[in-house]
């Protein structure tokens, strides 16, 4: 876990509506350069950042210190980001979460909003989309996307993931996803849809 100030950035456009003025974020995801460049953009706009790379990170963070914000992946290679926000929830109730995922479906979101968080964006969300999130008042959500990934898309990602967890292991992967290897192979060889 690492915290992250810069004490000369100003809060950029609109008011803030941070729990009592405190700007404290913190960011939970295992993406190493997705997370350096979410918390120098975050720091940019005003906020405190401290990052985790995993569940047990993220937790650690909020035992020590809850946030005021946190921006949570949704998965995580050493568990789910709904445990984070829990614990959030339990520490700090007015905590403003955000839920990250390549994997979205109707279901996690309406659980990770049960387990509290405030909103829930689709990978890849950028910084202006993630910020506008944070600080919307209740009745201002983050609206629906213009170009959600397609299907092809949230498979393919979904593939890469499980590619990368098992070591860039294909028979692994192949076995793990109940897929033949050839298929998985002339997947993988692909470019990413879009």
């Amino acid at each position: 876990m690492t915290e992250r100030r810069d004490p000369d950035a100003q809060a950029q456009d609109g008011p803030s509506h941070a729990p009592a003025g405190d700007m404290s974020l913190l960011i939970v995801d295992d993406d190493k350069p997705f997370l350096t460049r979410l918390a120098r953009a975050m720091e940019a706009r005003g906020f405190l950042v401290a990052t985790a790379e995993s569940v047990e990170e993220g937790m650690a963070a909020i035992a020590g210190r809850p946030p005021a914000f946190a921006v949570i992946d949704m998965r995580l290679m050493d568990g789910n980001g709904l445990d984070v926000i829990a614990e959030l929830k339990v520490r700090r109730p007015d905590a403003r979460a955000i839920i990250l995922t390549g994997y979205g479906n109707i279901m996690t979101a309406v659980t990770a909003v049960k387990l509290g968080a405030f909103d829930y964006l689709a990978k890849p969300a950028d910084a202006d989309e993630i910020h506008a999130a944070l600080l919307a008042l209740n009745h201002d959500r983050a609206e629906i996307p213009d170009n959600p990934m397609s299907a092809d898309r949230v498979r393919w990602e979904h593939i890469q993931r499980i590619y990368e967890l098992c070591g860039r292991n294909v028979s692994e992967t192949a076995r793990r996803l109940n897929m033949h290897r050839r298929t998985l192979q002339r997947i993988l060889a692909k470019r990413a849809p879009r």
